[in-house]
């Protein structure tokens, strides 16, 4: 392909900072949605809103290469930010309708059923431009776009916090809006051109440095290797662990009387370190091993969720250090199992990516919709977070399989399927 253009890079990572805008609204908005005073749902109806979305995330995920292989990146990436603008749409929607749940509620859960095929469609495509317009700094160029994608999902919490002290939460999605109404405008001007998804199967994997083996006519059947199943686990694990803390934060900190503001820019300060978290051990990883980075974030975590369960009421900095403490710790898990992942099951190398952010979307879908039934049991969420922890140690056990006998990745964030060496 010919070389990318300034305005096709810069139009890549915009697209990577509102990805991640979006894909945080409806969790930052929680607090209005369960609020008697706006859409009045319970913590059972709100935790269900997203199941639609983890179900599509994952179908997008999973079909998102086989779709580029026949349509090309482009409308792929197309299609995902369509999908993202969709959802955006519907949640404007709804609020004419926020004293009707008969009405709103549908509108809601299709909402976040677009909302999962945007993430799952938008996000493979992205970070396959992002590569292929980098050829010489891939690795460099990838962690730029997650650092991105980070920042969006801390800006999100900030601007509710914004648009409802101004009365007007709405202003959150129609901002989305009108971000992806641009990105499409400016997209469909440019060319976007990537390589077409690597073939995987259970053939011989391609030699360092040599050439990739011709595909047959017809693809192999894919085989799962056993040792993807430890690697499976862990994600769903990490999901329920980092979805414990983006989607039910503000609610646990708002029962504990601290002011919906407060609780806003708490679950930004989670998103912000669980993005810095990233960008620093990729940038130490020469000093301190990601290896070792790998094995500790999960008792970092444990600690986290002990110090949550544990807060006061009324105390609000308590909490922005406790959800700090634990986006530090989520920080580098996902990434670094997926290239320990696509270092350790080289036949299906390509698939490993789209393979744990499946199970960790399975992850996510039980904790958005398992604290609920919980919740009407008669557990509360300091008990629920007290829990969690005995989850997070579960992952560190966990890490020492995933990277047994495997020496640090060369990079901390994966590569996508069509850069794999």
């Amino acid at each position: 392909m010919t070389a990318a253009t300034p305005g096709e890079k810069r139009t890549i990572y915009a697209a990577g900072l509102v990805q991640g805008i979006t894909l945080v609204t409806f969790p930052a908005a929680s607090t209005i949605f369960t609020s008697p005073a706006s859409y009045g749902l319970s913590e059972s109806q709100y935790g269900t809103m997203f199941v639609p979305q983890v179900i599509s995330a994952i179908a997008a995920s999973l079909g998102g290469a086989g779709l580029a292989s026949r349509l090309g990146w482009k409308r792929v990436y197309l299609a995902g930010l369509a999908a993202n603008l969709a959802s955006t749409a519907l949640l404007i929607a709804s609020r004419f309708f926020e004293t009707d749940q008969g009405v709103a509620y549908p509108i809601l859960l299709a909402a976040t059923a677009f909302l999962g095929v945007g993430f799952g469609l938008t996000v493979p495509a992205l970070n396959n431009f992002t590569a292929e317009f980098h050829p010489g700094a891939v690795d460099r160029s990838v962690l730029v776009l997650n650092a991105l994608l980070g920042l969006g999902t801390a800006l999100a919490p900030v601007f509710v916090a914004i648009f409802v002290g101004l009365g007007a939460w709405v202003g959150l999605p129609v901002l989305a809006a009108v971000l992806l109404l641009g990105l499409v405008a400016v997209s469909l001007r440019l060319p976007l051109q990537a390589g077409p998804p690597a073939v995987t199967g259970a053939g011989p994997p391609p030699a360092r440095g040599g050439a990739r083996p011709r595909a047959a006519t017809s693809a192999p059947r894919l085989v799962i290797p056993v040792s993807f199943w430890v690697f499976a686990v862990f994600a769903v694990l990490y999901g329920f662990c980092e979805t414990i803390n983006g989607t039910w934060c503000q609610i646990d900190l708002t029962a504990l009387h601290v002011t919906a503001t407060a609780a806003s820019l708490t679950l930004t300060v989670f998103w912000a370190m669980v993005t810095a978290g990233r960008v620093l051990f990729a940038a130490v990883q020469r000093w301190v091993p990601s290896r070792l980075a790998y094995h500790v974030l999960p008792f970092v975590l444990a600690g986290a969720f002990v110090f949550i369960a544990a807060l006061p009421t009324g105390a609000a900095w308590a909490g922005v250090v406790a959800f700090g403490l634990a986006g530090l710790g989520c920080s580098a898990l996902l990434p670094l199992t997926i290239s320990f992942g696509q270092e350790r099951l080289l036949a299906i190398s390509g698939s490993v990516a789209s393979g744990v952010i499946a199970c960790y979307q399975v992850g996510y879908g039980i904790a958005a919709f398992g604290v609920g039934p919980l919740r009407s049991a008669g557990y509360t969420l300091p008990e629920i977070y007290g829990a969690s922890a005995l989850v997070s140690v579960v992952l560190g056990l966990l890490s020492l399989v995933v990277a047994r006998g495997r020496p640090s990745p060369g990079a901390l964030h994966p590569r996508p399927a069509t850069h794999l060496r």
